[in-house]
Parts: structure tokens; C-alpha cells; sequence
């Protein structure tokens, strides 16, 4: 760096001065005027006014002994203000007491000063400040820089997360060509039963977090992965499947458990070769159980009589039991290959005669309090003309 270079990059540092004694301020003034840009201010308040004002010094010399505000004082409000809290504060006074400049440096000063003020010593203690606080300034611009990339990385990551498990989740869904936009739709229908439900006394404890909801929604899309190990001559079996046929399609529930399980396991291989547990590790997995829930027991019923494990009441995982009411609703309301689609009103009554039997009724009692939002929903991500049509 050049002599002029420096020189300009010096003026463009600003001090402020203050002292109630017009003197004192034309000495400090005189020594530091060639080097820096100066302000200088005649009393605490005065001071404070520049100091909260932009642009805002550098660093501050200061007398203590002023009338009013004296420089304690005025130390104090500068540092209980996040705005000026940094900026570094040098006392310039007459108190050369031990325990002045102890309570002075206990308040925050960075350094203490004794009047008269020896040049050399003025400015070589102003240069080193000034280098500390270019320092630690360069530092935080750092920071910040590396705690933005660090966001945007795992935006970008959770991004390209995001669309493979959309991928997985509409591969297995393109099998089944007339579900459409049966993966949004169940996913909103999850996400609504989860806002209503979440203040419940029987689900605040695992749904007030807002990072478990979003991580069961993102979950949702997966509850019929399973479906890739079904043939097709049974997936797409344009009537109704016989007795072992539809034995045969039952497992994609317990296939989809598996699949994911294998998942965990990759996972937590990979997190016991780091030796250590990564926060994003946690995550991982967090969300890889509760697509195993789901995808595993989403055709599980309340009364027992479900698939595959034949799970009854809260034995069945949650994210499962909100998927089961999304699930059939939206089955009911969508037009198949080997189906007609039912009205809405006719749906919700079917789905009522399942409470206490097929659905958890608190849940079910969820879903007919909001019924009017899943249609919206159904409406909003329709694949017409199937979603709804009458007989």
C-alpha cells in the first residue's frame, strides 16, 4: 500500500474529542488533525449527540470531568446502546488515581490517558485502538460473510433435498398416472390438521414445535414410496383386485418402512465413520423417522384392524395417524382407473363413520371443524375434472 494511499485511508478515520476546556481541544486537536479527521464536542451531551449521529467516530476521547454529563456518565449511555456500543472509548483526564482508571476501564474504556498528554504517547495509544477496532471489524465483516454463506449453502442444500424427495415421492406416484396432485394435496391436508391440532392437549407436546410440522409436511409426499416394489399388472389393475392381489398391495406400506430404514441405517453409518453427532445428522434422521412413520403406517386404523402391523390407537405414530384421514380423503374425492370419485359431502360422511374405528377421533374431529379447508385445497390443487366429480 502506498504512503498516499495510507495517508487518505487515515483522514478517513474519524475521532471525536471532548473536553469542557476549549484548550484541552485545540492541543488534542492540533496533534491528531493531520493524521485523522477530528470532531470535537465541549460537553457530555454534546458528545453523546455526535456519537448516535452518522456517521458515527471511530473512537472517542474523553474527559471525565465535565459539568452535567461527565465522561462516566456518558461512557455508560454509549455502551447501553447496541448502536455505539463498539466503538472504543479512550479517558483522557486529570484523575491519575489508581482506582479512578481502574472504574474507569471496569465502564468499558479501552485505555486511560493522564493529563497533560504526552504526543507520542496520545498517538501511539489512538494508532493501536484504531488498529484493534479495524481488527476486530474485519473479523465480524468475516463472520457475517462466512454465517451467510453457511445460510445460503444450506438453503441451497435443503433445495436440491427438496426436489429429490419430490422426485422419489412423484416416482412413485407416476406409477399410479391418475394421482396427479394427490402428493400436494395430502401434504396441505397434514399441514392443516397439524395448525389446528397443535395447541390440542393430546399433541401441543409434539407439535408445537414449528420444525417438527415442517418436517412431517415435508415427510407427507413419501407415504406411498412403497409403491415402486408393487407390479404393475396389480398397481394399474383396471378393476377390483382379487383377495392375494390385494394382499400383494398392502405391502407397499411395510416396503416404504424398509426403504427408508435402510435410509437410517446409510445414515448412521455415515455419522458413526465422522465419530462425532452433526446437528444436520440429527436432523436427517429426525425427518428419516418420521418418513418411515408415515410411509410405514399410514394404512394402520384406530381400532386395529390395519396394515401392516395391525397397530391400535397411539401405538400408531402420529405423522401416521394425520396421513391416514389426509390419505382417504383424498382417495375418496379423486376420480381412479377403478373408481369414481365421490362428493365432498358424500366423503366427509364416509370419513365420519371411521371415527373411533378407522381415524383417531380427536384427529377426525380436526379434520370436520376444518372440512371446508380441505376442499379448498382439493379445489386449489384439482386435477380436473377428478377431484370431486359427482357420480
Amino acid at each position: 500500500m502506498g504512503l498516499v494511499q495510507q495517508a487518505q485511508e487515515a483522514k478517513d478515520i474519524s475521532i471525536l474529542v471532548v473536553d469542557d476546556t476549549k484548550e484541552n481541544l485545540t492541543v488534542i486537536g492540533h496533534l491528531l488533525r493531520p493524521l485523522y479527521h477530528v470532531r470535537v464536542a465541549n460537553s457530555g451531551a454534546r458528545a453523546l449527540e455526535i456519537a448516535f449521529a452518522q456517521p458515527q467516530p471511530d473512537l472517542i476521547l474523553l474527559d471525565v470531568m465535565m459539568p452535567e454529563i461527565d465522561g462516566y456518565e456518558v461512557l455508560r449511555r454509549l455502551r447501553a446502546d447496541p448502536s455505539t456500543h463498539d466503538i472504543p472509548v479512550i479517558f483522557v483526564t486529570a484523575m491519575d488515581a489508581d482506582e479512578d482508571e481502574e472504574h474507569g476501564l471496569l465502564l468499558g474504556a479501552v485505555d486511560y490517558l493522564t493529563k497533560p498528554v504526552k504526543p507520542a504517547l496520545l498517538l501511539a495509544r489512538v494508532k493501536t485502538q484504531l488498529e484493534l477496532k479495524a481488527a476486530r471489524d474485519f473479523l465480524a465483516n468475516q463472520n457475517a460473510y462466512l454465517d451467510a454463506e453457511v445460510h445460503r449453502r444450506m438453503a441451497e442444500n435443503d433445495l436440491i433435498k427438496d426436489f429429490a424427495l419430490h422426485a422419489m415421492a412423484t416416482l412413485a406416484e407416476k406409477r399410479d398416472n391418475e394421482t396427479g396432485n394427490h402428493l400436494h394435496r395430502t401434504k396441505a391436508y397434514v399441514e392443516a390438521l397439524m395448525e389446528v391440532l397443535k395447541e390440542h392437549p393430546r399433541f401441543e407436546q409434539e407439535l408445537r414445535d414449528p420444525e417438527t410440522r415442517r418436517r412431517i409436511g415435508k415427510a407427507a409426499p413419501l407415504h406411498d414410496i412403497g409403491k415402486v416394489g408393487i407390479p404393475d399388472a396389480i398397481l394399474l389393475k383396471p378393476g377390483k383386485l382379487t383377495p392375494d392381489e390385494f394382499e400383494i398391495m398392502k405391502t407397499h406400506a411395510a416396503i416404504g418402512a424398509q426403504t427408508i430404514q435402510e435410509a437410517i441405517m446409510s445414515v448412521q453409518r455415515a455419522q458413526a465413520e465422522l465419530g462425532e453427532t452433526e446437528p444436520a445428522t440429527l436432523r436427517a434422521l429426525d425427518f428419516l423417522e418420521i418418513s418411515k412413520q408415515i410411509a410405514g403406517g399410514h394404512h394402520e386404523k384406530w381400532n386395529g384392524c390395519g396394515y401392516p402391523l395391525g397397530l391400535v390407537g397411539d401405538a400408531i405414530p402420529l405423522p401416521a395417524r394425520l396421513m391416514a384421514i389426509a390419505d382417504v380423503f383424498d382417495a375418496l374425492m379423486s376420480k381412479r382407473h377403478y373408481k369414481r370419485a365421490f362428493s365432498f359431502e358424500d366423503t366427509v360422511n364416509l370419513i365420519r363413520e371411521g371415527r373411533g374405528e378407522h381415524f383417531d377421533p380427536d384427529i377426525l374431529d380436526a379434520f370436520v371443524l376444518i372440512k371446508d379447508k380441505f376442499l379448498e385445497i382439493a379445489m386449489r390443487y384439482a386435477d380436473l375434472p377428478n377431484i370431486g366429480d359427482q357420480p
